[in-house]
């Protein structure tokens, strides 16, 4: 047994999310966005660290850490979970994390998250973008989505993940996982591949760069359903970064082909719970209507938020709404929402006065 899977025991027994390792420094956990040191564990230098991480690697997988001093990888524990690893060199020494993937998908019903995004499963084709900066649980709420397809229909289910987090079992649907490194070279392989693959829907774990995205935009609008994720915090950013992602003299193009693909943008934030046992999830929804692809051909991304407000009916929702329903409901605190909001204003008169 790898002396490191002590630490990853600690980490589900304390409900945490994350290790954190760093030579000259305790290890770390993540529980409830806060990071703690693990009790009674003294700091490891860059020699008892680097042993750590040797323990869990293939010969393979540190000869590429020792030559690139960056490594991205799954390992799992039996009875424990799997966990999403990064090894990296930074100024002390060696660090590493390790994200915590649960062992059991959570059923999109009880994820409690808005009805809209259930819709999302039963769409035929298009691109949907689920988004959000690091740890705000997009793998999470895809894994429930691809879950509830599986359930529900007979389909042809790819997953391009760098590397596989959540592990299905095949039910209705047939779902064949491919770790890029170890089963594909790349992400754009690996989608060139999915088109010829008879793929009904393909969960592209990142999309990095202008190969990917263009590669899911053709997926897309040759009839498959494609789920990606990027980095951002609401839907006009992430149709800029979209298009920004072409080079200027594709842009126009690139505009047409997302306003004709584009099926839905699901912008997610975790927040602390009020009273901060737990955490929850803040969603904006923008759905495709009639209206939305001219919205894109004509670059008025400024018209995107009166656009999600007018949609109300249809389950599309502004971060700033979630976030004040969440303080009027009192399950989150007016400073964390504040703190989350693009509308600072509307959250001031929420603050306690000092």
């Amino acid at each position: 047994m790898a002396q490191i899977d002590d630490l990853l025991r600690y980490l589900r027994q304390n409900k945490g999310s994350d290790l954190h390792l760093a030579a000259g420094l305790e290890p770390r956990v993540r529980i409830n966005g806060e990071l703690r040191a693990v009790d009674k564990a003294a700091p490891l230098d860059d020699g008892a660290l680097r042993k750590l991480m040797r323990e869990i690697t293939t010969e393979t997988q540190w000869k590429t850490f020792t030559e690139r001093c960056d490594l991205d990888f799954a390992y799992g524990v039996e009875g424990v979970a799997r966990f999403r690893v990064n090894f990296f060199v930074q100024e002390r020494g060696a660090g590493a994390v390790l994200r915590m993937i649960p062992e059991k998908i959570v059923p999109l019903e009880d994820l409690k998250l808005p009805k809209a995004i259930e819709t999302l499963a039963h769409l035929r084709k298009g691109l949907v973008l689920v988004t959000g900066p690091t740890g705000s649980g997009k793998s999470t709420t895809l894994a429930g989505i691809i879950d509830k397809i599986n359930r529900t229909y007979c389909k042809h289910i790819l997953t391009l993940e760098d590397p596989i987090e959540f592990v299905h079992q095949n039910h209705k649907s047939v779902i064949s996982h491919r770790e890029v490194g170890s089963h594909t070279m790349g992400f754009g392989p690996g989608l060139r591949g999915a088109i010829r693959e008879d793929s009904d829907v393909v969960l592209v774990g990142e999309m990095r760069d202008y190969e990917t995205i263009s590669l899911a935009l053709t997926a897309a609008e040759m009839g498959l359903l494609v789920f990606g994720t990027l980095h951002t915090n609401n839907a006009p950013k992430t149709i800029d970064r979209i298009i920004d992602s072409f080079p200027a003299d594709e842009q126009q193009q690139a505009r047409l082909s997302l306003a004709e693909s584009l099926a839905a943008v699901v912008s997610q934030l975790l927040l602390p719970t009020a009273d901060g046992k737990s955490r929850v999830a803040a969603n904006e929804i923008m759905l495709k209507t009639k209206a939305l692809p001219n919205i894109i051909r004509e670059a008025n991304v400024s018209m995107l938020g009166s656009f999600i407000q007018q949609g109300k009916a249809e389950g599309m929702q502004l971060m700033d709404d979630a976030l004040f329903e969440y303080v009027q409901q009192k399950k989150v605190s007016p400073h964390d929402a504040f703190m989350k909001a693009t509308d600072k204003m509307r959250f001031e008169a929420l603050l306690p006065k000092e």
